[in-house]
C-alpha cells in the first residue's frame, strides 16, 4: 500500500459516505438502501461469496470480518449457518448511520460492529460485497489504487480466505458514477500482489464478478 494512495482516501471516500447515509435515510435498513437492486440479487451474491468457506471452516470457531457490512444484511445470512457455530462476526463501515443501525438492529453476542476506513483486528475470513462499486467522480485510476491498497491491507488482515466482488467491465448495462473492473487484470493482481491461489466465478445475469484468495 502506497503512503500517497492512504492520505487520499478520507476525502476520496467523503463524497461516497455522503451518498450512502444519504440512501439510508430514505430506503432504510433494506437492500435499497444500500444500492442494493433487490433481496433475490443480494442473496445470490451472498450464497456466491459463502463459497470462501472450507469444510474445516464449517466446523465453526472462526471470524468473519464483512468488510463494507452496511446495515449488517451478511451477519442476518450467515448468523443460522455452521460457519457461525462458536464463531465471531466483525462488521466494519465507513458510514456511521450504517454502524448504529447494525448495531440497533442485530442483538447477538457473536456480533461486533465499527466504524473504520481500513480493516483493525485479524479475521480467519475476510468478505467485502458491493464495497468498491461506487466511485461517485473519483478519477478511475485513484479508485483503482485505492482498491488494491484496501485488499492488500485486508490481506495482511486475513489469516486464511479472502472473498470479494466488483462489477465486471463485460456488463451490457452500465451506469454513471460505478466502477467496472476487468477481471484478468483484478486475477493478475491478486496472483502477483496477494497470493497464486486464486480463483474467480462469473455469474450472468449478476453485473458482478466474485474473486476468491486462499492462503495455502
Amino acid at each position: 500500500m502506497t503512503t500517497d494512495i492512504r492520505k487520499q482516501v478520507p476525502a476520496l471516500l467523503t463524497p461516497v459516505v455522503q451518498a450512502y447515509e444519504r440512501r439510508l435515510k430514505r430506503h432504510g435498513a433494506s437492500p435499497k438502501g444500500v444500492y442494493w437492486r433487490d433481496a433475490e440479487w443480494q442473496q445470490r451474491r451472498y450464497h456466491l461469496l459463502y463459497e470462501i468457506f472450507d469444510e474445516v471452516a464449517e466446523a465453526g470457531g472462526i471470524t468473519i470480518h464483512d468488510f463494507g457490512c452496511g446495515y449488517g444484511a451478511l451477519f442476518d445470512f450467515l448468523k443460522d449457518r455452521p460457519v457461525m457455530h462458536r464463531s465471531r462476526y466483525i462488521g466494519t463501515d465507513m458510514c456511521r448511520g450504517m454502524v448504529e443501525t447494525a448495531a440497533a438492529r442485530i442483538d447477538d453476542s457473536r456480533a461486533s460492529f465499527v466504524r473504520q476506513l481500513w480493516a483493525g483486528e485479524v479475521a480467519d475470513f475476510t468478505i467485502v460485497s458491493g464495497t468498491y462499486n461506487m466511485h461517485i467522480n473519483a478519477p478511475l485510476d485513484t479508485w483503482k489504487a485505492y482498491i488494491e491498497a484496501s485488499l492488500e491491507q485486508l490481506w495482511t488482515r486475513t489469516r486464511r480466505g479472502l472473498a470479494f466482488n466488483l462489477l465486471n467491465a463485460d456488463t451490457p448495462e452500465k451506469f454513471d458514477g460505478l466502477y467496472y473492473a476487468e477481471p484478468e487484470q483484478v486475477f493478475d493482481f491478486c496472483a502477483t500482489r496477494l497470493t497464486s491461489n486464486v480463483t474467480i466465478s462469473i455469474d450472468p445475469p449478476l453485473p458482478d464478478f466474485t474473486v476468491f484468495v486462499k492462503r495455502g
